[in-house]
């Protein structure tokens, strides 16, 4: 366990311990990334550690996260009939991707301070109905510009959710079970991406309204999901946190955020430059490909459907796979070893045009999203309590925030990688791209920049096993200092008694 925000960010006439705790954290970045001394435990049993109230807790988290992803990759998988029908390029309409991921932070702002300040409960109920509305105006769009407005503010309700979400799921959530449930949310993300593909093969090449039934269907579950989070309370942690703050909550609240911010911002900084990693991880992976399936290789609609659910149970299962046995490996070591194992995986997955794509995809987002499985557990514990929602948000939404042109700058480099027009194909009206060589070059950087800043950061993780150890040595002391005051007690009684018996015999003479 390590953190480097135990004690405030020193002033100019501290800076020599300053540099000395930065040098000592420099010098030990091989030494912590040895796994702690605890086997890899089954996880069942783990998982049975959660009450009713925890999984249900967990489960509306893990479909507002769901919902989020089929909103977002809705885009992904239209981007062609939507160029087609706004009369733009694809290009042009990745544009609307990047908006998104740009404004997503404006929203983890908002929504992670009112979450940290009036409770988990609310601020996801409002997130849920912006969702309704602005899928809804996104299937009645009929001009460009009508388009990228509704995705601007689509990316501002989107960005409130992913804090709220992870902090729902694990502030209540037992010690032993918080690295495979932290998994299990995170791959949310997969879930909603898979859900999106098959609506998408379901409905847009099947209903007369082509794209726009998928984004009217979309406007539907959150509705599902704002009953679901109504019949919950909230969460106990945020009711302790508030209890301990005393009855003049609000100013107790300002106080531990201002001295939370003047302890943790570099820490805050370093998980901004990691998820800029992860976001161009995720997203310079899973934005493009889509189109690289129907537009390069000229895939079936059955085909790119296939392929992309095959991609997406990879990334279920390996951050599940991941997220669990961070608990025994540490978190910065799983992230290295999924971010090497990735990078190996590269050249099948943007080469190989046979079925054996199919093995390509799955293993690509297995590591991909089995390094993302640690991240919600691994920032809430590098956040403090009294900002968890806000730090957690905010730090993966500044992140998408720099990865936010990852498909607009894969289209741009693809410019340069022209490919020759099939003859009686149906693309050849449209330009066509390498886009698998170019993603390729893109993740082979980002699996190499991940790697480094994991290496060099910080981690906050204890294992359970620590923990009960350390609570049992609590134990121990405690009860021998009772055991000490006792025998203080006892001896001071013994010296009084005498004393006590010969003013009684001097009384009585």
């Amino acid at each position: 366990m390590e953190n480097l925000s135990s004690s405030p960010v020193p002033l100019q006439g501290e800076l020599n311990s300053w540099n000395s705790r930065l040098a000592h954290h420099l010098a030990t970045r091989i030494s912590t990334l040895r796994p702690p001394a605890v086997p890899l435990q089954n996880p069942i049993p783990a998982l049975r550690l959660l009450n009713r109230k925890q999984w249900l807790f967990f489960l509306v988290a893990l479909c507002g996260w769901t919902w989020d992803a089929f909103d977002f990759f809705s885009v992904s998988l239209t981007t062609k009939a939507l160029a087609k029908s706004l009369d733009v390029s694809v290009k042009s309409i990745t544009w609307g991707i990047t908006l998104v991921l740009m404004l997503r932070s404006v929203g983890a702002v908002i929504f992670g301070l009112l979450s940290d300040r009036f409770g988990r409960k609310w601020p996801f109920i409002v997130n849920c109905v912006l969702f309704i509305a602005l899928e809804l105006g996104t299937g009645f769009v009929q001009t460009y510009k009508q388009f990228l407005a509704v995705r601007a503010l689509f990316g501002v309700a989107m960005g409130g959710i992913y804090g709220n979400c992870a902090v729902t799921a694990l502030d209540d959530c037992p010690l032993e079970a918080r690295g495979i449930i932290s998994g299990m949310l995170q791959q949310g993300y997969a879930l909603g991406y898979l859900l999106a593909v098959v609506f998408n093969r379901a409905l847009v090449y099947t209903t007369s309204q082509g794209w726009r039934s998928l984004y009217w269907f979309g406007a539907g579950p959150p509705v599902l999901i704002i009953f679901f989070r109504l019949c919950l309370p909230e969460n106990d942690a945020y009711l302790a946190q508030r209890f301990a703050e005393g009855e003049d909550s609000k100013a107790a609240f300002f106080k531990a955020a201002n001295k939370s911010v003047k302890e943790y911002w570099h820490v805050l900084i370093y998980m901004v430059i990691l998820m800029a990693g992860f976001n161009f991880m995720s997203h310079g992976s899973q934005d493009l490909y889509p189109t690289m399936l129907d537009i390069q290789l000229e895939f079936s609609a059955d085909k790119q459907t296939v392929t992309m659910a095959v991609a997406n149970l990879g990334a279920i299962v390996g951050g599940i796979f991941f997220g669990h046995i961070s608990e025994t490996v540490g978190r910065r070591l799983t992230i290295i070893i999924a971010s090497v194992l990735g990078g190996a995986l590269i050249y099948p997955w943007a080469f190989v045009r046979n079925n054996g794509i199919m093995a390509a995809v799955f293993f690509l987002q297995f590591m991909v999203q089995g390094a993302w499985g640690v991240i919600p557990i691994h920032l809430s514990e590098l956040s403090p309590p009294a900002l968890r929602a806000f730090i957690v948000g905010v730090s993966y939404q500044l992140g998408n925030l720099a990865s936010s042109a990852s498909s607009t700058i894969e289209t741009t480099i693809g410019d340069r990688f022209p490919l020759a027009d099939t003859a009686q194909s149906e693309a050849a009206s449209v330009e066509r791209y390498d886009y698998g060589k170019v993603m390729a070059i893109f993740m082979g950087c980002v699996f190499a920049f991940v790697l480094i800043v994991t290496f060099l950061g910080p981690e906050n993780h204890i294992s359970a096993q620590e923990l009960h150890a350390g609570m049992k040595r609590e134990l121990h002391d405690n009860l021998r200092l009772l055991e000490q005051q006792k025998l203080d007690v006892s001896h001071k009684e013994q010296n009084k008694l005498p004393a006590t018996e010969g003013d009684g015999t001097t009384e009585k003479i």
